[in-house]
């Protein structure tokens, strides 16, 4: 193994159906029109010295080192600003050149620190290979001068000093070895989009600075990376790089944070990962990257991760160690007790969406197979299972329909009920960056979320709606739509039922329905609708991407399909630049779905009670499969408390902390006679646990991941297990132990067999993996390379389906006690519910769950900047710190779930989604009033968690 090294262009490539061809160095090489000089250098073989220039970034002309010479030109012009042209005769070392390279380099290192040796970029520095790459013998100018290199000079202390600034947790920043390139600035302006950092100073004197001369921590910066990814010096360096050393292999991976599935390069020494980089040829992220996947891998081997299996039995006890085959046996002999005492459909378990999709394909396997029924659910029940349900129920397949390089060929984008500068960073850049190109924004979110206006950009309209008006809202920019004669009439006639959009266009047309008769409903005035619905409809290419804010209603399912009436109405399916694109929250959420997670479906979303798909599973399994639907996490909880459902698996969830009401899921675990938690932590579940078994993480394993866009990406073992398993040999040891015959010895057979059993998987495998770096389902004999773009020719359904979607409003009310409606959410930092995020540096910029209040509530109530409050809603109350905002609107609060001294969910109510049961998460009443702390349910909980995770020393048996 070595390290990946990657070309640099040093410009980005350019697309164009013309071409040009010249001449370099006495080779003719042919390039799209627009590709730079430079570029077209390189990719003749032929490396022109550079500094400033990079491909993820514009030329930008200023390091005066990439200067050749052309025929018939005078001067020498930069290579990376200089477009190629048809018959260009290009020389890029001649005499001249050589000498003039030599003098630049030789004003550079008259002012850079001299600790080469010592320098933690020493190996990987750009400026040390351009140094040797223009013979530099010696500097001229010699080091005595004013510079600012040198704390002291001449006895006094030096003005243009400058100490380093190591206030951010992850990387310094060290002006004495900046040389001005501005690739960090031009960085943060053109790939990440933050405009954080600018140039300071003028002439000698200039100098990178984050924002207005701050340090920065306290600056805007975010913490990607793409400053110091593109730094060419040792002036941004990551401290993990000074403290380990440089990096001397690397391994592609693919992240395990949220659904937009970055690709990494994992760079090791040894067995000790030294940095995440983001990998340029990942299709998902192109080369950038988050504060979380760049930086947050340290709970990997954090000091609270478990390592030895451990049971107990009852939870009122310590934690034993047990060896592995004690703990399996263990809890093997529980669930046959079970079942034996309880009946079949007494167990059930459920998967993970942080897992791969071989491990979590095993769990669904362990449980029909080995449990003999269907109760099996994921965290998708509590987020995008109305994605499932309306999308397959619309368009005939229960996911997005485009890729992420979509968003480029994007006109107007309505982004609804998703956050992603905070949820999904790496996408919120790539659509920033069309945003500021021209493409046109609307934002329907309660908040004022970062997209409705910020640096270059601002939204042409944000509808501020009342939480739980969604559906209402949509029909209303539907009824515009039609009323208006806006709607593509061919595309419909074409590609629809057409009986069904009339139906539809009659329901939506309704006066009732216009954005002025429901203006005071939703709290949005009738012109702001009329706005919207018009930009959509008359933009051009419009894309409709959403979150959680739309699935986690009542009616969220029907807000789905809502989205898929506008998308189809406009005739915005079907091609690069439109379509519906659900934003998944967890790295292998679309996964865990495609894999057979939900107890109505086996893998590839066919029902169980088809009896040609129970065939195919049946014949490879050696089993009959129970027919009929098992239960859904919240039947679960029911039916633990009822007495009749008795033990689970809960494989790499946190459901205590993450679904709705906690007092009930408590209740249903704490009725339970075995709850079995394989994970990282002892979680909040795990409080209630009779086994823990410790998981891997995704740096310890081999496997894949399925992000929002249906791409497959390869993830890739990196390092030795440190609980001496995968999570796929654990779950494959306790099938074993139930009695299953199961001998798989690398996650590749599982993906071979899911590829035998799923139509949409069928050409999948690991060697096509390897070649296409990675593929999006379906791929299979019609699709051999995969799918970026779905329902180009008709829809899989055949006709696309207009469901009319009536506005019912939920029950959860406010009034007298509780006069604020709650919403949920994310922040860029943390990761659903913290379990690795907290125990990383990124809690460095979020210590805790705050609530965002107006101004007008703040002072009705006396609650001041940073009070703690009281938060109390039907179901419970908590207590937490307040932050006054007028991101929310009057009469709404916010906050977010990633710790677990808040228990958010305490207050959620059990309200759900009609089709799904997807919880309520995002309207709740409440009251806030002020609080001298947390409260006394806070505290007993705080105290039951102590005592629950309470672990005694192992003993071994005496030899």
């Amino acid at each position: 193994m070595s390290l990946i090294k990657e070309v640099d262009y040093g410009t980005p490539a350019k697309k164009s159906e013309k071409t040009v061809t010249l001449t370099i160095d006495g080779k003719d090489i042919t390039v799209p029109e627009g590709t730079s000089v430079m570029r077209a250098s390189m990719e003749a073989g032929i490396q022109v010295p550079k500094l400033c220039a990079t491909d993820m970034v514009d030329a930008f002309g200023s390091c005066r080192l990439c200067l050749v010479e052309v025929e018939g030109r005078n001067g020498t012009p930069a290579s990376c600003t200089t477009p190629a042209a048809d018959g260009m005769v290009v020389h890029t070392q001649t005499e001249r050149l050589k000498k003039i390279r030599k003098g630049v380099m030789e004003l550079y290192i008259s002012d850079h620190p001299l600790d080469c040796l010592t320098c933690a970029a020493n190996g990987d520095c750009e400026l040390q290979d351009m140094a040797g790459a223009v013979g530099l013998r010696d500097v001229r100018y010699g080091y005595e001068g004013e510079n600012h290199v040198q704390v002291r000079q001449n006895g006094e202390e030096n003005p243009r000093y400058m100490a380093k600034d190591e206030t951010n947790p992850y990387f310094t920043y060290d002006p004495s070895k900046c040389i001005v390139c501005s690739r960090c600035v031009r960085a943060c302006e053109e790939v990440q989009g933050t405009f954080a950092l600018t140039i300071e100073g003028r002439g000698f004197e200039s100098r990178v600075s984050p924002g207005m001369h701050e340090n920065f921590l306290d600056s805007e910066c975010v913490s990607c990376g793409a400053c110091v990814q593109a730094c060419p010096t040792a002036t941004l360096q990551e401290k993990s790089v000074i403290e380990i050393g440089q990096p001397e292999h690397s391994v592609v991976t693919t992240c395990a944070y949220c659904g937009v599935g970055c690709s990494f390069k994992a760079e090791m020494r040894g067995e000790e990962l030294v940095r995440m980089v983001p990998y340029k040829d990942g299709k998902a992220n192109r080369g950038h990257s988050c504060v979380k996947g760049r930086f947050a891998y340290g709970y990997a081997n954090h000091k609270d991760r478990i390592l030895n299996p451990m049971i107990r039995e009852s939870v009122d006890e310590p934690w034993q160690e047990v060896s592995w085959k004690e703990a399996l046996r263990f809890t093997a002999d529980k669930f046959k007790g079970i079942q034996a005492k309880y009946g079949k459909g007494a167990l059930g378990g459920i998967t993970s969406s942080r897992c791969t999709n071989e491990e979590t394909f095993l769990v669904q396997k362990l449980i029909r197979a080995g449990f003999g029924n269907n109760n099996v659910d994921t965290c998708a029940r509590v987020c995008h299972s109305p994605t499932g349900y309306g999308l397959k129920t619309t368009f005939g397949t229960s996911a997005g329909t485009q890729d992420f390089d979509s968003v480029e060929h994007t006109d107007v984008v309505i982004l609804i009920g998703a956050n992603p500068t905070d949820g999904h960073p790496v996408f919120a850049s790539r659509l920033k960056k069309r945003l500021r190109q021209g493409a046109k924004l609307i934002v329907i979110d309660p908040r004022r979320i970062d997209l409705v206006r910020s640096p270059h950009i601002e939204a042409v309209a944000h509808i501020p709606l009342r939480p739980g008006t969604n559906v209402a809202v949509l029909t209303s920019l539907a009824h515009v739509i039609v009323t208006e004669g806006l709607f593509d009439e061919a595309f419909v006639r074409e590609r629809c039922d057409w009986d069904e959009f009339q139906d539809w266009a009659t329901f939506v047309s309704d006066p009732k329905h216009s954005p002025e008769a429901i203006a005071e409903m939703i709290g949005v005035d009738g012109e702001t609708m009329r706005t919207a619905a018009r930009t959509f409809a008359t933009g051009g290419n419009g894309a409709i991407y959403y979150g959680l804010g739309v699935t986690e209603h009542s009616q969220g399912s029907t807000t789905v399909m809502a989205i898929a009436n506008l998308a189809m109405a406009t005739g915005n399916i079907g091609r690069p630049g439109v379509g519906v694109n659900p934003l998944r929250g967890q790295n292998n959420v679309q996964g865990s779905c495609d894999m057979g997670s939900f107890p109505h479906e086996l893998p590839g979303y066919r029902h169980i009670q088809d009896s040609a798909t129970r065939d195919i599973f049946e014949d490879i399994w050696g089993v009959k499969l129970d027919d009929e639907p098992g239960l859904r996490i919240p039947n679960m909880l029911d039916a633990a408390v009822e007495g009749t459902f008795k033990g689970i698996y809960i494989q790499g969830e946190d459901i205590l902390q993450s679904d709705p009401d906690t007092k009930h899921v408590a209740a249903g675990l704490a009725a339970m006679e075995c709850v079995v938690v394989h994970d990282l932590f002892l979680n909040e579940t795990a409080n209630y646990a009779h086994v823990f078994l410790p998981g891997s993480t995704f740096l310890e394993k081999d496997g894949t991941f399925t992000n929002a866009e249906r791409r497959i990406n390869r993830v890739r073992k990196v390092m030795t297990p440190l609980n001496g398993f995968a999570d796929w040999e654990v779950t494959q040891n306790l099938a074993r132990a139930m009695g299953l015959d199961w001998n798989y010895t690398h996650p590749s057979q599982v993906m071979d067999e899911i590829a035998k059993t799923t139509p949409s998987f069928a050409k999948v495998s690991y060697d096509l993996l390897e070649e296409k770096g990675s593929v999006q389902w379906p791929c299979n004999d019609k699709a051999p390379e995969g799918t970026p773009v779905m329902h180009i020719d008709g829809f899989v359904r055949g006709k696309g389906k207009f469901v009319v979607t009536e506005y019912v409003a939920t029950d959860e009310r406010t009034g007298p006690r509780f006069p604020l409606l709650l919403t949920t959410g994310r922040i860029l930092s943390q990761y659903n519910v913290g379990a690795q995020t907290r125990r990383t540096e990124n809690t460095t910029w979020h210590k805790e769950d705050l609530l965002e209040i107006h101004p007008h509530d703040a002072e009705q109530r006396g609650i001041r900047e940073g009070d703690w409050i009281r938060l109390a809603s039907r179901s419970g109350e908590t207590s937490l710190r307040a932050t006054i905002t007028d991101r929310v609107a009057p009469g709404v609060v916010y906050t977010t779930f990633h710790h677990p001294g808040t228990q958010a969910n305490v207050i959620t109510t059990d309200y759900t989604d009609w089709a799904t049961n997807c919880p309520e998460y995002k309207v709740t009443a409440v009251q806030v009033s002020s609080s001298n702390g947390p409260t006394e349910w806070q505290v007993e909980y705080d105290r039951q968690a102590e005592q629950s995770r309470r672990i005694k020393p192992r003993v071994d048996a005496a030899e």
